[in-house]
């Protein structure tokens, strides 16, 4: 097989918080969807989750930080909906940087470990 046919490495990165919490690519990519989709709902099925497992993750992250990043509002005449915060949008913004940061980092390191590696 050749070296362009074998899927690259990337480092990943996860952020582990005392009691447990963690912050990774899985809930900033929910943030990124109740963004686009202004609805829990919805950012849910777009990650092939459960409304119940996305409101999990929400709720969690929005007791790990002193602001929450995401606020809702019931159903009704208006329909329900989700909005994130000006802080869930920086730690939006803050995570894809330190994910960024992280591969620049690593690039030679995981450049080398691409080479050497078996298909």
């Amino acid at each position: 097989m050749a070296q362009q046919d074998i899927a690259l490495l990337k480092p990943v990165l996860r952020i582990d918080f005392p009691e447990n919490a963690r912050l990774g690519r899985g809930k900033i990519q929910l943030l990124e969807h109740i963004r686009d989709t202004g609805s829990i709902s919805a950012a849910g099925r777009a990650m092939d989750m459960s409304y119940r497992r996305a409101w999990q993750l929400v709720d969690a992250l929005n007791s790990m930080f002193s602001e929450p990043s995401v606020t809702s509002q019931r159903g009704g005449k208006q329909g329900g909906g989700a909005v994130l915060t000006p802080f869930g949008e920086e730690l939006i913004r803050r995570f894809r940087h330190m994910e960024a940061t992280l591969t620049q980092a690593l690039s030679d390191d995981i450049e080398w470990l691409n080479k050497n590696r078996t298909a």
